[in-house]
């Protein structure tokens, strides 16, 4: 696609009763980008939705899920807003994992309590002092007696933490426990009911062995009931982990419909709102939402140039891309550097080519391309790859493809330069009738004549690729600054018609002068004329507008204007060709790695069984640095060419990526 998709800018009007199914299908969609908007404060629906979700993430983290409760989780088909029967159910499953969790907490405290008590009752179970002086020595309060069962759960409920009631193996027999703080609340529950003190005679030293005893069987008991609730939770994990996910999903899909609803035009039966959306998506836009309300909906739709706020110029139309796998991938390049102008040239095609071409150019290398290419492969469909490099795996595969293409034009195997030697001999022997090493001759070797010419002539290669971007670069401002109606930057600038000439024809002088031509009278005419128009632009189009005055400032100072103008624009064009000797320098320097990789390993190998240990240790060391390193160096240069050689010729304003309503993860 030469232009991005055409937009349009819908408004509809939505009853109230309908305006969450409606929302819940364009978030789906992602059909519709919303006007920036501030949200209200928080409605009595969206404090509820909030508590809902809260209760949710509580119940999930209780159980042991992976749950962020700051995520959006991606919506899909079995995933819907939540009606009257799931806010049951969430209600069900999450009063049951509440009195789960505070059961655990009640028993947990309990078994703290126990043990520490324990610890303070064995660290005076060995002195020989009579049980009744044991209270003047501790900071505890013991009591022991006989009161009926049936008490010892109101007991436990007035005293709380203040105290620890354990059943001692006697029937109706308890030990009662506090600190000295708690002992007069102690002292008073247990009169309530009828406490009767067990008699222990003042000549009974030490701990009774019966309340050790006790004290270890509850805290037993204890241990076996928490482990209870702990398997009891696992088997909820497992039956309710999807459930609890899905519903988490639901409900921040309600919330954030919620939130969209308060930047909407409000009536006491309507919601009115407005976007824009794809012309390509609006005929099922539209058919769908009147089947989905039964026709309860008012929708029209305007071109842009019908948009108020467009005509003035307060507003940008956002831009939408529609690609192939390949070329999708590199659309963030474009994005990075700024998203082009609703109406313009989609430049993502292009790029992909080019950024393709340049890296496979200087990365050539079948291993290392390969290693490149499996990482983009793994990126795109392992779930255990990182989540930011799953969006460069287009871009991964491409360049790794490019590049073992040129690695077996180069004759290399992960630095090994003698891997492909004989298949290349016989494929270029059956092709040409003449064997040879390697197809290209990168790096210049002693006993390969005229490698130096071959490496002149791709050097060369790297400079006509860069006209080609360049000139490419100044016909796409030409048509975007015709599209925009700029017609004086789109004739007479430097990025303009008049600069285009003046960069062809220096070309096509230089050549000629290199096949051995000379510079003749017309070659003059050639080059003033796209001068001539640069240079007086300003006057020319005042002339062809009408305006007046013709010269607006001071001549002396259009003189100076007009000539940095043209050396700006000679030396630009001049500098921006030169630049992609960068993609033949980077091709030798990667050669010459691969050579010193290589020659190392050989002269290693030649060691004995250290030596191949050696070579093999730097044939894995020097992949490794080359793929890593040298990968991100040169990707980096081609970012680089593509932003300052192409991008600067015609990405003069940017426009406003298309963002529409959608219930997406973040990244």
């Amino acid at each position: 696609m030469i232009r991005p998709r055409k937009m349009m800018f819908v408004d509809l009007s939505v009853l109230k009763s309908d305006i969450d199914i409606v929302l819940e299908y364009i978030g789906k969609k992602a059909s519709i980008q919303f006007p920036d908007k501030e949200s209200y404060a928080d409605s009595q629906e969206m404090i509820r939705i909030k508590e809902t979700i809260e209760r949710l993430v509580s119940a999930g983290d209780f159980l042991g899920l992976e749950i962020d409760a700051d995520t959006q989780w991606q919506s899909n088909d079995d995933v819907s807003i939540p009606d009257t029967a799931s806010e049951e159910f969430v209600n069900k499953i999450c009063g049951e994992i509440e009195v789960l969790k505070e059961l655990e907490h009640k028993l947990f405290s309990e078994k703290q309590n126990i043990k520490e008590t324990i610890n303070e009752v064995k660290a005076f179970s060995r002195m020989n002092i009579p049980f009744s002086d044991f209270e003047n020595l501790s900071y505890l309060t013991l009591r022991v007696g006989y009161f009926d069962a049936k008490d010892a759960v109101s007991l436990r409920e007035a005293l709380g933490k203040r105290a620890i009631i354990i059943p001692l193996d006697e029937e109706n027999l308890f030990l009662a426990a506090s600190s000295k703080k708690g002992r007069f609340a102690l002292d008073t529950q247990l009169k309530k009911i009828s406490f009767d003190p067990l008699p222990i005679s003042r000549n009974s030293f030490g701990i009774p062995a019966d309340i050790i005893k006790g004290l270890n069987e509850q805290f037993k008991n204890l241990e076996k009931e928490l482990e209870e609730i702990k398997n009891n939770k696992e088997k909820f994990r497992v039956q309710m982990e999807t459930e609890i996910k899905k519903y988490i999903s639901s409900w921040r899909i309600a919330m954030i419909i919620e939130d969209v609803k308060t930047k909407f035009t409000e009536t006491q039966s309507l919601f009115h709102f407005s976007g824009w959306t794809p012309s390509d998506m609006l005929p099922l836009l539209i058919k769908d939402l009147t089947q989905l309300t039964a026709g309860r909906i008012a929708i029209s739709a305007s071109s842009p140039e019908e948009v108020p706020s467009i005509k003035d110029g307060k507003e940008k139309v956002p831009v939408s891309l529609k690609h192939g796998a390949f070329v999708r991938g590199f659309e963030g390049v474009v994005f990075s550097y700024g998203a082009p102008l609703y109406g313009t040239i989609d430049p993502t095609p292009l790029v992909a080519f080019f950024f393709t071409l340049m890296f496979g150019i200087m990365f050539g290398d079948v291993g290392q391309g390969f290693v490149l290419l499996l990482l983009g492969i793994l990126a795109g469909k392992s779930k255990t790859m990182p989540k930011n490099l799953a969006k460069f795996s287009t871009v991964l595969v491409s360049v790794g493809i490019a590049s073992m293409v040129m690695g077996l034009l180069a004759g290399s195997v992960f630095a090994n330069e003698n891997a492909l030697v004989k298949p290349t001999r016989f494929i270029t022997e059956a092709l040409t009738g003449k064997p040879m090493d390697r197809i290209l001759h990168i790096l210049p070797m002693a006993g390969h004549g005229g490698s130096i010419t071959k490496l002149f002539y791709f050097f060369g290669f790297t400079i006509a690729i860069g006209v080609i971007v360049n000139s490419l670069g100044l016909i796409i401002n030409i048509f975007n600054r015709c599209t925009l109606k700029k017609y004086k930057s789109a004739f007479f600038s430097k990025t303009g018609l008049a600069g285009l000439l003046l960069f062809w024809y220096a070309l096509f002088l230089i050549i000629r002068v290199i096949l051995g031509g000379k510079f003749e009278l017309y070659d003059l005419i050639g080059f003033l004329t796209p001068v001539f128009f640069i240079f007086f632009r300003e006057i020319i189009w005042r002339v062809i507008a009408g305006k007046k005055p013709v010269l607006r400032n001071n001549f002396l100072i259009f003189i100076i204007e007009g000539f940095a103008e043209i050396l700006e624009t000679v030396s630009t064009f001049f500098s921006n060709t030169l630049s992609f000797l960068r993609v033949g320098a980077f091709a030798l320097a990667h050669a010459v790695f691969s050579f010193v990789i290589f020659f190392f390993t050989e002269e290693m190998a030649r060691s004995g069984l250290s030596g191949a240990f050696s070579a093999a240790l730097i044939m894995i060391i020097g992949n490794v640095i080359i793929i890593a390193l040298e990968g991100l160096i040169v990707a980096i240069q081609v970012m680089r060419l593509q932003y300052y050689e192409f991008f600067n010729k015609f990405f003069i304003e940017t426009g406003v990526e298309f963002a529409p309503f959608r219930f997406k993860n973040k990244e």
